[in-house]
């Protein structure tokens, strides 16, 4: 049985955003939620949390439909991340991530040894250290969002949402936030949605990727949702200088990409006349009548701008 289970599901507001939802995630995958925004990513969470009422169908959590469970029962079941989230005051580091435990005791509650072994750990686990006494308010982002992570993984739930949860982090602390929530998916069995802008990780990183477009859930195995949907990690080309016609650019991906980016904010005229190859650490310019090589970009466009003033 799935853990997650979404039926002719339709979501949104009093039209719906995405519609004709069927899919189903097991514990121990990596989904990956990607779309661009406005689409839909956050009320499909909310929807999912039970926080937005669904215009049609049906969420199960566990074999029990979402509108059936309790605030109490949806946390035992669910943890969640948000990318802007209140922050409280006067709280430390300590005091954020052990009210992950709340669940687990009534509104007053006094941590355990257990507890403690584990909050220790978790703080450890995101380096965060040096920063346990500290107030959020004194925090960067990048920790601040660690923190918040923190308490989702104290809270101890099967399954894990988290929101754009590296908006804020440097690569550093990306990967390490990546890697530890890989190891949770699939040494603790437990269910990992991740939404993100970073395009990167639908090969890198997730099992599964949900991509909202169209008003549709396109759902599957990454590979699989890649190879049928290419345009998923071809970076796109910004073409905002509608006079510039570039020339045949041989070259490998990275460095026909840049030469591509550097020439369209150089010119505003047809190159086409002119081949560009990058062979051994340089670039051959060549035309018709014209041939040189060249190691700079510098060097590139000010023969460029040589030629065609000879030219005109």
């Amino acid at each position: 049985m799935s853990f997650l289970k979404i039926n002719n599901a339709s979501i949104g507001y009093s039209e719906p955003l995405i519609s004709d939802i069927n899919t189903s995630l097991e514990l121990g995958e990596v989904c990956l939620l990607m779309g661009n925004n406005g689409i839909g990513k956050t009320t499909l969470i909310k929807s999912i949390l039970g926080q937005n009422k669904l215009l049609s169908g049906e969420i199960s959590i566990n074999g029990k439909s979402i509108q059936k469970l309790n605030p109490n029962e949806t946390a035992s079941q669910i943890a969640i991340v948000f990318s802007k989230a209140e922050i409280p005051d006067n709280y430390t580091v300590t005091d954020l991530i052990s009210l992950g435990k709340y669940i687990h005791y009534p509104y007053y509650f006094k941590l355990n040894e257990k507890d403690k072994i584990e909050i220790d750990d978790i703080i450890d686990k995101l380096n965060l250290t040096q920063f346990r006494d500290k107030k959020l308010s004194e925090l960067s982002d990048g920790n601040l969002q660690k923190v918040f992570i923190g308490r989702a993984l104290a809270q101890n739930s099967p399954f894990i949402i988290l929101d754009e949860p590296t908006t804020h982090l440097d690569e550093e602390n990306k990967l390490m936030i990546l890697s530890l929530i890989r190891n949770l998916a699939k040494n603790e069995n437990k269910l990992i949605l991740f939404s993100s802008h970073d395009w990167r990780l639908a090969k890198e990183f997730s099992d599964k990727i949900w991509w909202l477009k169209d008003k549709k859930l396109i759902s599957g195995i990454s590979e699989e949702i890649i190879l049928d949907n290419p345009e998923l990690i071809t970076p796109k080309i910004l073409e905002f200088n509608k006079n510039f016609h570039p020339p045949e650019i041989d070259a490998p991906k990275l460095e026909k990409e840049m030469m591509f980016s550097f020439l369209q904010k150089s010119f505003s005229l047809d190159l086409t006349k002119f081949k560009l190859t990058f062979k051994n650490n340089k670039w051959e310019l060549k035309s018709d009548d014209f041939y040189d090589n060249y190691h700079t970009l510098t060097e590139i466009k000010q023969s460029l701008q040589n030629l065609i003033n000879t030219e005109y």
